[in-house]
């Protein structure tokens, strides 16, 4: 496994298929042989272990098992191997960042440093998860909001990344994921409540774990998964594709950063699928842009500030100074991304993956007066069913949440298609079974699907109570137990609900679409996200569907089978180049 990915991050594990090339068992130690003994022939009875040279511990490394979703392929495991802090810092030290500059008279924007064809325009986005994490990890008495500034002061300020390196090079912007996030829930809800493109129920698509899962093990579930990206691609796609409009530059020489709570964003942002070429239909696979370009996560955070030196946790607590801020050339998608009043996910309801239920719930219940919602507590606390009773009692939209992969293979059985039986009149082959009032897996509407159990503040990114750091910082002198990780874990997910003031600070807002609107689900205005939507097709010239919609594929893994040749290897690893799965 890399580095900072061990077996005991693993908190939902799934047995390697018959096919994983590493062995899950040793066999047994061989005694040692007799000293002065003469026999030159060995007798072994039947059934019986011939003497054998004890091996070392059977290992697993990425290459050949990706541990929430069964076995990656060889390209992938060599883009994933690119998704590192240390890649960010190599990339950082290439070559002079280009320089965006604006007239303080006519305001017009320059961009210098474009004859360097190595030169890159640095672009980040911060997940709300990864910002709990570390501000649970600074201790009691730092916000959400603290641990965002603390974030973009490394990324941006003076004090970070700029105060060293060979070129001093930092990130021109640090976006919060929130403005996506917004964005993808409402397409989420409208495709939820109008789509007739996908089969029901609708499930998620904005856990790379699961939607991995699927791809390689359970393919007939793919016509069901959401066609909407992630956040994360979201942003992606948004930065990039406005920038480059905007300023007049190749998508290419933008380099974008995320920094997420799960190892599985870094195979997401190396799918193929989400590269220009392939969303925007005007090329060959292999040969676009990515979304994203790296991924780091929370803990990355930690090993990117030790590599150079820094304290994450002495950076200063407050905002850069309006002074020192470039403002995004486009006034309108600038208030987008750093709106002057940001919206926080303050419910716990809506859980701590991003809302995508508990949205599309609302706005379902809001097409409906009169109606109300019921919960259903499942099996366990990572299962639950719900359901929007109409004003007369009728059951108009059914949902469920079903979170880590042993949950995940409950539904997945349900959704698996029958096969009809070769004796006449019996009931076909696999056809799911539903108990007594109980709504089967094909008879919901809309499922929230994560691989981690508790959602994304569970992530295998992020930082955990035994971490060396924590340890020392809370001065506890043991090493803690499950007792004192689920302890952890309440203070994280009190982080991520904690309320997120404005962090612009900045003038009265330029843009001519206003967030205050008499439509608000959830603290959510889909009109206002309709609108800003629009402005970025009428900025690109790309339809909406292409810029926020991505398409899945079976994928084979290459676990266990004959691997290519240097030659063949060569080849694969160019016409991968900028893609992924």
């Amino acid at each position: 496994m890399s580095a900072i990915l061990s077996a005991d991050d693993l908190n939902d594990f799934i047995s390697p298929g018959v096919a994983c090339i590493k062995p899950v068992e040793t066999l047994p130690a061989a005694p040692e042989p007799q000293k002065g003994s003469e026999l030159e022939h060995e007798v072994v009875i039947d059934g019986q272990q011939s003497a054998v040279t004890a091996g070392a511990p059977a290992q697993i490394s990425l290459t050949d098992c990706l541990a929430c979703s069964g076995c990656v392929t060889s390209a992938e495991a060599v883009l994933v191997s690119l998704q590192s802090h240390n890649e960010l810092l190599n990339v950082l030290d290439q070559a002079p960042a280009l320089q965006i500059r604006r007239d303080e008279v006519d305001g017009t924007i320059k961009i210098e440093g474009l004859e360097n064809p190595d030169s890159k325009l640095f672009v980040a986005s911060v997940s709300p998860q990864t910002r709990a994490s570390l501000a649970t990890a600074a201790g009691p008495g730092i916000s959400k909001r603290d641990a965002g500034r603390m974030i973009t002061q490394l990324l941006a300020g003076r004090n970070g990344l700029r105060a060293g390196g060979k070129w001093s090079n930092a990130f021109t912007w640090v976006a919060d994921t929130n403005a996506a996030r917004e964005a993808c829930l409402v397409l989420g809800a409208e495709e939820a409540v109008t789509s007739g493109r996908i089969a029901k129920p609708i499930l998620s698509s904005s856990c790379p774990g699961w939607v991995c899962y699927a791809e390689k093990t359970h393919p007939y579930v793919l016509p069901h998964i959401s066609k909407i990206k992630s956040p994360q691609a979201m942003m992606g796609t948004l930065l990039k594709t406005s920038l480059s409009r905007t300023l007049g530059i190749s998508p290419d020489r933008i380099w974008h950063l995320a920094v997420m709570p799960c190892f599985d964003k870094k195979l997401e942002a190396s799918r193929e699928e989400l590269t220009d070429s392939i969303w925007n239909g005007n090329g060959r696979p292999g040969s676009g842009v990515r979304d994203v370009d790296c991924v780091i996560t929370s803990k990355e955070i930690l090993m990117l500030t030790e590599s150079r030196g820094i304290d994450f946790f002495s950076l200063p607590k407050e905002s850069i100074p309006v002074s020192s801020r470039i403002p995004f050339p486009d006034p309108i998608i600038h208030d987008f991304i750093f709106p002057p009043n940001r919206n926080s996910q303050a419910d716990p309801a809506a859980g701590t993956s991003g809302g995508n239920l508990y949205f599309t719930l609302q706005y379902v219940a809001s097409r409906h007066p009169g109606s109300r919602i019921e919960t259903t507590r499942g099996r366990n606390v990572d299962v639950a069913e719900f359901s929007v009773i109409s004003e007369s009692g009728e059951a108009v939209f059914r949902a469920a949440r079903y979170y880590g992969f042993r949950n995940i293979q409950n539904l997945v059985r349900k959704l698996k298609p029958a096969r009809p039986s070769r004796m006449p009149g019996a009931r076909p082959v696999g056809a799911a079974r539903k108990a007594s009032g109980k709504p089967s897996g094909s008879e919901y509407d809309y499922v929230e699907v994560m691989a981690c159990p508790g959602g994304c503040t569970n992530g295998g990114g992020q930082i955990k109570v035994d971490d060396p750091l924590v340890i020392e910082r809370k001065g506890t002198g043991f090493q803690p137990g499950p007792q004192e990780q689920k302890q952890w874990l309440a203070e994280v997910d009190e982080a991520y609900f904690s309320a997120d003031e404005s962090d612009s600070e900045r003038e009265e807002g330029t843009g001519k679409f206003g967030r205050e609107r008499g439509d608000l689900i959830g603290g959510i205005s889909p009109t206002y996200i309709r609108d800003n939507l629009a402005h970025w097709n009428s900025i690109t010239g790309i339809e909406i569907d292409r810029l926020a919609t991505t398409s899945y594929r079976e994928v084979i893994s290459d676990v266990g089978k004959s691997k290519p040749n240097d030659t063949e290897r060569v080849v694969q690893l160019a016409s991968k180049i900028g893609g992924g799965w």
